[in-house]
């Protein structure tokens, strides 16, 4: 036990504060509080409950007047009174009276320059070794002088009351940015812990003129490193992992002038039919000292079974990235020469690779498109198009147009080279004679990208995406490069396409501040 007080939070009579406990005891507590199980490799299985993934619609930030002219308010950032806040915080504090307590304190930024000291309480041993595993590890010379410079306080088991807390859910999660604390209420997943930290350092990296970025990024032999961008579904984390480069991390990263770096020191991967043949990475990561989260297991062999989903489709694990064999330590690498935006286009219209000018590289990614498939949600029946602002939408305070402005100082710069690769359906449609884009063409386009040979080839310009085409590719045939080459109704690919491009440039129009060449660069529709 630490001799750590809390009452400075507001936390007092804790009859025990644990912190920087390592996984093992970790651990040994979760089990002995009933948290987990163990499945056969050692991992620790827990079952979040009725919360089983982030909850957007209860995140607030704390209407402050220092920040209040700096956030994008709306949708996704939705403002809470301080006062209510400081009302659910002081009953979050008088519920966690009396009970065992477990403190992380950990870093974020591999970049010592750009490094921020997170402190984390939890009610629960299960979800301090999620964060233990999830942020960077201080040495016990660093913890000896360690002050925080945020604050999250995670409890689960405390509900909120919305009639009363002015939220809209028993959960809630409610970031303050004036008194640097975050409150994690009501839910047991432990992505809003991590997600939390990455939307404090969406805040407070643009300030330091830093490119904070939801990406992962690999680098290669010859320090080559490159970021790939693309939201759930797109093949992020496949296309990231390569036996040919190391894993600088999978999901959050900044861009400084010295380079790029990892904002965590953990993975929080998808099980769901996770198989050893196409994820063995993930696969042999899940082994003492893991978190997995709601997949179902044999009571009786502690066999896990990741195809299914009856607890939910977002079944997770957390684990340290050294968990992966092929990783770059420390997370840190040169300025990317290669970015890449993935999507998964369902209506099998968007070119599979494509090259994008610095405007048009900061159209897309602002716009964050991809499609949703019929059948993965309630109601949806045909494909639905998804833009998600920045490829990261829930965790940006700030306006979409500093983030753009940072990405195309950074191309400016750098020379990026940026391509927009279609992991979607080529074609046809999904349901309508479209086909899934098959991974080894996809992994030689993407191959292609890194090691500079597409630039060796000429490019045409789509006259409706505005993007330019390459007429080449190594280890793909011709046509395939082209999407109406691949559809048997040429009319109705270009109604399709036509389609699309309307979507986008409606989707656009919300954006304010934007530079009208980065607006002239979209579809046209």
């Amino acid at each position: 036990m630490s001799e750590l007080n809390l009452e400075y939070l507001g936390i007092i009579q804790t009859p025990a504060v644990y912190r920087n406990l390592p996984p093992a005891r970790l651990v040994e507590h979760a089990l002995r509080r009933q948290e987990g199980t163990l499945s056969e490799t050692g991992a620790l299985v827990v079952n979040t409950g009725k919360y089983t993934g982030r909850s957007p619609d209860d995140r607030f930030i704390v209407d402050e007047p220092s920040i209040h002219d700096e956030i994008a308010w709306g949708k996704v950032n939705v403002p809470i009174s301080p006062e209510k806040f400081d009302s659910i915080y002081k009953r979050v504090c008088a519920y966690l009276q009396g009970r065992e307590l477990f403190v992380f304190d950990g870093f974020a930024g591999a970049d010592p320059s750009y490094r921020k000291n997170f402190r984390i309480v939890n009610e629960l041993a299960s979800q301090n070794l999620f964060i233990h595993q999830l942020l960077l590890r201080p040495t016990q010379e660093e913890l000896a002088g360690y002050a925080p410079d945020f604050t999250i306080i995670a409890a689960p088991g405390f509900h909120c009351i919305p009639e009363i807390d002015g939220v809209r859910s028993e959960a809630a999660i409610l970031v303050s940015f004036e008194r640097k604390l975050v409150v994690v209420a009501g839910s047991q997943y432990a992505g809003e812990i991590k997600k939390s930290v990455f939307s404090v350092m969406n805040y407070i990296l643009p300030k330091q003129d830093v490119f904070s970025m939801h990406c992962s990024a690999n680098i290669g032999e010859a320090g080559d490193s490159a970021l790939f961008f693309g939201l759930s579904g797109t093949g992020k984390t496949t296309l990231s992992a390569d036996p040919h480069r190391k894993l600088i991390g999978d999901d959050e990263h900044g861009w400084s002038d010295k380079g790029i770096f990892n904002i965590e020191g953990g993975c929080y991967a998808k099980c769901i039919n996770l198989s050893q043949e196409n994820e063995p990475d993930i696969w042999n990561a899940i082994r003492f000292g893991a978190l997995v989260e709601n997949v179902v297991m044999d009571p009786d062999t502690r066999k896990l079974d990741f195809d299914d989903d009856s607890l939910t489709e977002n079944t997770r694990v957390g684990y340290p990235v050294d968990f992966i064999a092929n990783t770059q330590i420390p997370g840190v690498g040169d300025h990317p020469k290669t970015v890449i935006f993935l999507t998964a286009d369902a209506f099998g219209v968007l070119p599979p690779v494509s090259k994008l000018t610095r405007d048009a590289a900061m159209y897309h990614y602002v716009s964050g498109y991809t499609a949703k498939l019929a059948g993965t949600e309630r109601g949806v029946t045909e494909p639905q198009a998804t833009f998600s602002t920045c490829f990261g939408a829930p965790f940006l305070p700030l306006p979409a147009a500093r983030y753009a402005e940072l990405l195309g100082q950074r191309i400016d710069t750098y020379g990026a080279n940026v391509y927009l690769v279609n992991t979607g359906w080529a074609g046809g449609s999904y349901g309508k004679g479209g086909n899934r884009m098959k991974l080894p063409l996809t992994r030689a386009m993407v191959t292609a990208c890194l090691n500079g040979e597409l630039e060796k080839s000429e490019f045409v310009l789509d006259p409706v995406f505005n993007v330019l085409v390459p007429t080449t590719c190594p280890g793909v045939p011709d046509e395939v490069l082209v999407p109406e080459k691949m559809w048997q109704d040429k009319a109705e690919y270009q109604k399709t396409a036509k389609m699309l491009a309307e979507l986008f440039r409606k989707n656009f129009a919300k954006y304010a501040n934007m530079p009208e060449e980065v607006i002239e660069a979209g579809p046209k529709a």
